[in-house]
């Protein structure tokens, strides 16, 4: 079984402090996400607040999600650790609980420099009998895999895949031929480029924004697969507003937050994030919402949103969400705000 198509990157179910691992929501989200046809997913995700969780509370995870996945869908979990020692000893217990593949990021406090993140993987993969999956991800860890490091990476043996969160589509294509002349598989992880990155040869995505529209996700990756590229860029530009808004926006609302927080307003209620991650203001709430209002299928309901004052020849979100509406719904919705 192998890592591709929609992984979801899974958000992780917390009680109601935030503070404890919500071990039965768990298990019905995992069922949500398989029944919405997800191919694979990723345990202790960035967005399941991996940065935020102990390592015993990991551990749970894995336990419980390797008991309860059963072999339904793959499993990759993330081992990253500070010291090499660590990665592995995470590494080889992921294994033993069921997962077909660990996601290891360089380590990213007082990070080695080329020559020690080399040597990092190579011990991991020598120590360890797992499919590696690399991550590039340098706002993270402050340390970037260039082409010439994955070059050279891309030829250990169980060097199986790499998930690329750079952003950058024209080296996200080097990166896919190195994988390509190496057995290594390209996995997507910047959200803007999700569609882009399967037309140029990634073997799928590593997606927080499946925890919102797993539906949708898989859609999108069936039309890319299938040929259906016009169908597959009409979908994309209802799915873009969300996925812009996740990469960067002006609301003070962190990846993290905006997964969970999307995923409660679509009916998946996953309690909140753990601090210091904070709720959305209210205007960031709203944002959020009119991101939500153009999927075909886990939406919100844009006329029942209030708006504060934006111009809508500046604001981005509101002309990209305006678009995808039909003129009927927005000239409904403009009068609604005109009669305020």
């Amino acid at each position: 079984m192998t890592i591709s198509g929609v992984c979801v990157a899974m958000c992780t179910p917390f009680d109601p402090t935030g503070e404890q691992l919500d071990e039965g929501r768990l298990r019905s989200f995992i069922d949500e996400l398989i029944d919405a046809g997800v191919h694979s997913i990723l345990l202790g995700a960035g967005t399941g607040e991996y940065a935020y969780m102990r390592p015993d509370e990991i551990r749970r995870i894995i336990e419980i999600s390797g008991k309860h996945i059963d072999g339904r869908v793959p499993i990759c979990t993330q081992s990253t650790m500070m010291s090499t020692s660590d990665t592995i000893e995470a590494t080889k217990f992921a294994v033993d609980h069921g997962a077909e593949a660990v996601m290891v990021l360089p380590p990213w406090l007082e990070s080695p420099f080329e020559r020690g993140v080399l040597y990092h993987y190579e011990e991991v993969a020598r120590r360890t009998s797992a499919d590696l999956m690399l991550y590039n991800n340098p706002g993270a860890s402050g340390v970037e895999i260039t082409p010439g490091m994955f070059r050279r990476l891309a030829q250990i043996d169980n060097v199986k895949y790499m998930k690329d969160s750079e952003g950058d589509l024209a080296k996200h294509q080097k990166f896919i031929a190195i994988g390509q002349a190496n057995d290594t598989h390209l996995l997507c992880g910047a959200d803007p480029i999700a569609p882009y990155a399967i037309m140029a040869g990634a073997a799928g995505w590593i997606w927080g924004s499946a925890n919102v529209m797993p539906h949708e996700c898989v859609a999108l990756f069936d039309h890319l697969t299938e040929g259906r590229h016009a169908e597959a860029l009409e979908l994309w530009a209802k799915m873009l507003p969300f996925n812009s808004f996740q990469w960067d926006n002006d609301f003070g609302v962190e990846y993290l937050v905006g997964a969970k927080t999307a995923a409660k307003m679509v009916g998946r209620d996953l309690g909140p994030n753990r601090r210091p991650q904070l709720p959305p203001t209210g205007d960031g709430l709203t944002a959020l919402q009119s991101a939500l209002s153009t999927l075909p299928i886990n939406k919100v309901d844009r006329q029942r949103l209030v708006y504060r004052a934006w111009d809508a020849d500046k604001d981005w979100l509101r002309a990209m969400t305006d678009k995808t509406l039909s003129p009927t719904n927005a000239n409904q919705h403009d009068n609604a705000e005109d009669a305020r």
